[in-house]
């Protein structure tokens, strides 16, 4: 399902009323998500939002496979393990100022299976001087009843 536009405020009220159902004509693989299962996955997403945003980097990389098989993509360069990850992250945003507030909006979730999902988007981060965005691609997976992002690609446009 395509979401246009969801900017995801720091709560769990989720508006569908803009959404557009898969055409029939998709790729054989790709499911149509039920309701319970596109909330799910988009409360991940949307937790990871309000952890950003609270300057909670630890509560952000919940939402990831806590392996050392995590992939995460980003700026040409690929990271394995999600600890790896995770130190990424508080390098790179080692502050308030530099986390600034994370938007996400065009969320799409394609379903591949009843434990396998991908979630494509794309985020920004308002910040004083700045607002960088891009797109991302989540690959997620269903790990113990919880969905988790196993496969993270992010790339970045401005």
């Amino acid at each position: 399902m395509q979401y246009k536009p969801l900017l995801i405020a720091g709560t769990l009220a989720l508006s569908f009323s803009g959404c557009a159902a898969i055409p029939p004509d998709s790729a054989s693989t790709i499911t149509q998500a039920s309701p319970s299962m596109e909330a799910r996955l988009l409360e991940v997403i949307t937790d990871q939002q309000t952890s950003w945003n609270a300057g909670d980097i630890d509560g952000f990389m919940s939402a990831y496979w806590n392996s050392p098989e995590l992939r995460f993509a980003s700026g040409g360069t690929v990271t394995y393990g999600w600890q790896e990850t995770r130190d990424r992250y508080h390098a790179r945003y080692s502050n308030r100022a530099l986390m600034g507030q994370l938007l996400f909006d065009d969320l799409e979730v394609n379903l591949l299976g009843a434990d396998a999902a991908i979630v494509h988007g794309r985020w920004a981060l308002e910040r004083e001087s700045d607002r960088p965005w891009g797109l991302f691609t989540l690959v997620f997976k269903q790990i113990d009843g919880h969905w988790k992002i196993v496969s993270d690609t992010t790339t970045s446009a401005g």
